[in-house]
């Protein structure tokens, strides 16, 4: 095993003591819980920060998907299961197939539910990973706290020789000068309230980057319309009742117009929205939506488009 030359000496102020608690443990049930509210408040302007770096992670993945590959999640502990949960949610929430989002966690699955030791220390397997099921065309984004994690940096390398593009999450800004990717999300956090702790600020900041950038590669692909996911199928009746409440709030139409649409589009919510909002029959909507790679709002402008 080799640890790579980022991952030696670096002083991440997730590590540090933060002065602001440390009377933590004599303080009152409320006033901790207080305490630790009043540091996660930090975690939200501390995003916003590094939404630049975002927007440009989001596109990148955008591209590699629409060129039909796929974004790989890189991560180890509290990243690596948080990334995991982001990956799961996707295919139910916006019928994405389910190898869209690929998560690669430091000691496997088993790693999930407890720590296995010295799986984060090790480089070459996380390299192993990602040169096993990554391609050139993919996107890849590793998550750290500190910055310096070897088996997310292995992994980075190792796409980046396949000629996948790389984003790396950090919560650590002096770790950034010499790693080498194509996008460096730096989200400072700052000191824990309890040192070292990064499920803490430092989770909080992942989990909120990461749901933000895959519901914004989701918006991009046009798995929503407006605010609302229309890309929900109605293959059982708690779907079929979603779908016809979607589809109420989309069009300002009535239930029973709804849910007649929905039968005539077999069930598929967006061909059912493009009938209804263009007035074109379920076969021109379908076959709009083909053009446009699912996209309602494109669907729409094509069709409109067309009529004139």
């Amino acid at each position: 095993m080799t640890v790579p030359r980022q991952a030696v000496h670096v002083d991440s102020p997730t590590e540090r003591r933060n002065p602001r608690t440390t009377d933590i443990d004599q303080l009152t049930t409320l006033e901790i819980l207080r305490a630790i509210n009043a540091e996660d408040r930090l975690v939200p302007d501390a995003v916003a920060a590094a939404l630049p770096a975002l927007s440009t992670a989001v596109d990148l993945a955008v591209e590699s998907l629409r060129g039909g590959h796929r974004v790989h999640y890189v991560g180890a502990g509290t990243s690596g299961r948080l990334a995991m949960l982001d990956a799961a949610e996707l295919p139910p929430t916006y019928n994405v197939p389910s190898d869209w989002f690929v998560v690669h966690h430091a000691g496997g699955a088993t790693a999930l539910r407890s720590a296995v030791e010295n799986a984060e220390d090790d480089d070459e397997a996380g390299a192993s990973d990602l040169a096993r099921e990554a391609e050139r065309g993919d996107f890849v984004l590793g998550l750290t706290a500190s910055g310096r994690t070897p088996y997310v940096l292995g992994a980075l390398r190792a796409a980046h020789r396949l000629g996948a593009r790389t984003a790396l999450m950090v919560n650590n800004p002096l770790s950034t000068r010499s790693i080498d990717v194509d996008v460096m999300i730096t989200v400072d956090t700052g000191a824990e309230a309890i040192a070292g702790s990064t499920r803490m600020k430092a989770g909080t900041a992942q989990k909120q980057v990461l749901t933000a950038f895959s519901t914004a590669v989701m918006i991009k692909l046009g798995r929503t319309y407006s605010n609302l996911m229309v890309s929900v199928r109605a293959n059982n009746a708690k779907l079929r009742g979603r779908t016809v409440r979607i589809l109420r709030e989309a069009t300002g139409l009535g239930q029973q117009e709804c849910s007649d649409a929905l039968t005539k589009a077999r069930g598929d919510l967006k061909v059912a929205l493009v009938h209804l909002l263009s007035g074109v029959d379920t076969r021109r909507a379908a076959a709009a939506l083909t053009d446009t790679n699912g996209h309602v709002r494109r669907a729409l402008a094509t069709l409109s488009a067309k009529a004139v």
